[in-house]
């Protein structure tokens, strides 16, 4: 693989001279872009034919919590076979169940029951799906030193799609119909399978297959995780983060609307604070950072992320919201894009698929988990009194992880 010459913005972002890495990321954009337009679409179905906010969660929380619990097998899988392969199987199968929407939605016969079990396929895919695209992050870089870039950069991916996927959903649903959406996802795969086409991860080295049996190498990759205190300790607050900082973002509608007393304009300007603050982090961690630097983000995205959440529940003007949600989407990023970073770069190739499940697992899972908590609490207790609740919940494992997190990076090898 070649790697251009360091350049203004290689120098920034070194892991873009690297022309594997390059068509990854480009596959990525586009993908990451369909996903979000097919995941503001089929929220949208679901609420047009039904009318049900129940059903609404439940869709939402089925396309991502089974990761909670089917990531970490799928780590043993990613770890025992070939995963060139299995990427392009799951992109595959991913295609299908976006191809599947769009026919129904053509022709007219979609129902809730359908929309409800194809949720359900896709955060089983998810679960394959997250991992496999972070597990192949080494191999997409020659210099391992330009791995934190990649995860970085890799991050500001997922990130600009959460900020710029809705509305471009919006603008397609207002001009056609949800079937276009679900069609312009499938379509995103291709980019991202001829991105890996050729040499995509020709430098993938070879590991030695796993022999064992599903429980023992998941028995492995736990107690690898567990018995090494930087990344337990990454591990633990990641779960605690995105179990309630993140599941903040989910309340916004009802806060632009209760708490604010405004419309769709200014839940715009609240998820966009969220969505800059998050763009603005993983684009200061593109640069060149070495483990201990990466350890210290970990608390420092603790700490933007709790004084951003307590300070949340506190204010009463959308004005005095915005720059708390930057603060919040730029922590919770820091810490989930350092925490893939420390895990990447302390854990071996044949634990690799394993150790990296767990971050998805956790990542995606507790997010899921949370929101749909932090809903079924905002709706018994309000949108103020459920915040200023994590909040607590988050200062006290603060209080707790504190010694735990400023050491960090005195632990990393």
């Amino acid at each position: 693989m070649q790697a251009v010459q360091p350049s203004g913005w290689a120098r920034r972002a070194p892991a873009l001279r690297h022309r594997r890495f390059r068509r990854y990321f480009a596959g990525q954009a586009v993908s990451v872009l369909g996903s979000w337009i097919q995941t503001v679409a089929m929220s949208w179905v679901v609420y047009r034919l039904t009318g049900s906010a129940a059903l609404l969660g439940i869709t939402a929380f089925l396309a991502q919590a089974p990761q909670l619990l089917v990531a970490p097998m799928a780590g043993v899988w990613i770890d025992r076979y070939d995963q060139r392969r299995m990427f392009f199987a799951v992109q595959g199968l991913q295609m299908s169940q976006a191809l599947a929407l769009a026919l129904l939605a053509f022709l007219g016969g979609l129902q809730a029951w359908q929309l409800v079990a194809l949720a359900a396929v896709q955060g089983l895919l998810n679960s394959f799906d997250a991992t496999l695209r972070q597990s192949l992050l080494a191999h997409m870089v020659d210099d391992r030193r330009d791995l934190q870039s990649a995860i970085a950069l890799n991050g500001s991916v997922f990130t600009s799609g959460r900020f710029l996927g809705p509305p471009m959903a919006g603008l397609l649903l207002g001009m056609s119909s949800e079937a276009v959406c679900f069609l312009a996802n499938a379509l995103s795969y291709v980019f991202l399978i001829v991105s890996l086409s050729g040499d995509g991860v020709a430098g993938q080295p070879a590991v030695a297959p796993i022999k064992t049996s599903l429980a023992t190498a998941l028995r492995e990759g736990f107690h690898f995780a567990w018995s090494t205190p930087a990344i337990r300790t990454a591990l633990v607050s990641l779960a605690i983060l995105n179990a309630t900082a993140s599941s903040a973002i989910v309340l916004m509608p009802i806060y632009a609307a209760e708490v604010f007393g405004g419309d769709a304009r200014i839940l715009g300007w609240l998820l966009g604070s969220a969505g800059a603050g998050a763009m603005s982090a993983t684009a200061l961690l593109a640069s060149h950072m070495n483990l201990q630097g990466v350890a210290r983000s970990v608390w420092i995205g603790w700490l933007c992320g709790g004084v951003g959440l307590g300070g949340l529940g506190a204010v009463q003007e959308a004005g005095l919201a915005m720059p708390l949600l930057f603060l919040l989407g730029a922590g919770i990023a820091t810490t989930n894009v350092s925490t893939n970073s420390l895990l990447q770069g302390m854990t071996p190739d044949p634990l690799r698929g394993r150790v990296i499940s767990l971050f998805a697992a956790l990542r995606f899972g507790m997010d899921a988990a949370g929101g749909l908590i932090a809903g079924v609490l905002a709706q018994r207790l309000g949108p103020v009194a459920t915040v200023m609740t994590e909040a607590t919940l988050l200062a006290a494992a603060l209080i707790w992880l504190a010694p735990r997190l400023r050491t960090l990076h005195h632990q990393v090898a």
